[in-house]
């Protein structure tokens, strides 16, 4: 990916704890593409001391030994008051990683040696599990994720109708004036690479032709809800629901697709029957069908489907999936687009492209839930504008 000048908050984030006295890993997940190695080099560049850049990204993931060696090429320039900071990025692809880097961890915490460690990688599923089994209480998480509206609109001027059409991946946004060459970078670049080395490489996959399709049918139905049963039916040996939800998870993992899950009060997070795709980067959809950008706009109904699905990236891409919820609503002929659940508030969200009746899905959910705070987005509610530009952890805090 091209250097930007433009430099995410992550970065300063990071930086800052960094420098404290902290006994921690610290750890950035994210998709692939979105800057996570930019950040880690502009972190490195302001360290103002020793810097081990290296990547795990080869065809054939290395082996635990990758990590022991360049673990110890970063200690032999550790003493004599110098800070050694060590960045691992895609670490998920060593095979054993996390047991490595506890083992090493833990004998640097003894031995006290000053060594900082950053590491990078692109599958929160693979990157989650080593945490959670082998690094509990040994590390502080980052997220850096797809680049929103403000984001671009500073790094390269766009409009907010661009961002919704060309999406949040600042290396496809030079690419911009070719589609034909954009939509190139986002299949194979993007898609194809995390589908065959993020996941099929790294995860048991039994049927990886339905997973591709299942991929397929979900960007052809932008922010849908789309019945697993319905799934089945468009789908070539699908097997049955329970492989199209386990799927359709790793999809998620690889911040590509997530199907929300019905909301009903009580019930947590209890899979739905039809949950409803929503596509982390709107780019995945319009680079990988559809017409062009100005085809697109002219056709009313399929934008605005893409600036519902661009809502829900937003709201994934920003807000704390430990402490907000996201869900979709529906009831009879009654639907409200999301709806976002904290630890003390219920929000029901409207998302509008442009004028049109009011839904009575919003009204019929607040007299079923009449503590829940309403959010009309577009037309006759909060501006499309201020909505992509509002930080979604300060807007639903």
């Amino acid at each position: 990916m091209k250097e930007f000048k433009h430099r995410r908050p992550l970065v300063a984030e990071v930086l800052k704890a960094l420098r404290q006295e902290l006994p921690f890993l610290h750890v950035i997940m994210g998709p692939r593409q979105v800057g996570k190695t930019t950040a880690a080099r502009q972190v490195a560049a302001a360290w103002g001391d020793e810097t081990i850049f290296a990547a795990a990204d080869a065809p054939l993931p290395p082996g635990p030994e990758w990590i022991h060696a360049q673990w110890e090429n970063a200690l032999s320039l550790c003493g004599k008051g110098r800070n050694v900071l060590l960045v691992l990025d895609e670490v998920q692809k060593v095979k054993g990683w996390s047991e490595a880097v506890k083992l090493l961890w833990d004998r640097e915490q003894h031995e006290g040696k000053g060594l900082k460690v950053l590491l990078l990688g692109s599958s929160s599923l693979l990157m989650q599990k080593g945490m959670a089994e082998s690094l509990a209480g040994r590390f502080m998480a980052y997220r850096c994720g797809h680049w929103g509206y403000g984001e671009m609109k500073d790094a390269f001027g766009w409009s907010l109708e661009e961002w919704i059409y060309f999406g949040g991946y600042p290396g496809a946004a030079q690419l911009k004036t070719d589609e034909t060459a954009w939509r190139r970078y986002i299949s194979d670049s993007l898609i194809e690479t995390v589908l065959s080395r993020d996941i099929l490489q790294l995860t048991t996959v039994a049927k990886p032709a339905l997973l591709r399709h299942l991929f397929g049918l979900s960007v052809s139905h932008p922010a849908q809800i789309l019945s697993y049963n319905k799934m089945l039916g468009q789908l070539q040996d699908a097997g049955n629901t329970t492989t199209l939800a386990h799927y359709l998870r790793l999809l998620e993992t690889a911040f590509l697709v997530s199907g929300l899950d019905l909301y009903k009060a009580g019930r947590g997070r209890k899979r739905a029957a039809s949950p409803k795709l929503v596509l982390w980067n709107n780019s995945l959809v319009t680079g990988y069908v559809g017409s062009d950008y100005r085809e697109t706009r002219r056709d009313l109904p399929w934008w605005g489907r893409l600036v519902e699905n661009a809502a829900g990236a937003h709201l994934f891409n920003g807000l704390d999936h430990a402490t907000h919820q996201i869900y979709y609503w529906r009831e009879r002929d009654d639907e409200v687009d999301y709806v976002v659940k904290s630890p003390r508030n219920l929000w029901a969200l409207e998302v509008k492209s442009g004028r049109g009746a009011p839904r009575r899905g919003l009204a019929a959910f607040l007299k079923r839930y009449p503590a829940t705070r309403p959010l009309m987005i577009g037309a006759d509610g909060m501006d499309l504008e201020k909505f992509f530009l509002a930080d979604p952890m300060s807007l639903f805090a």
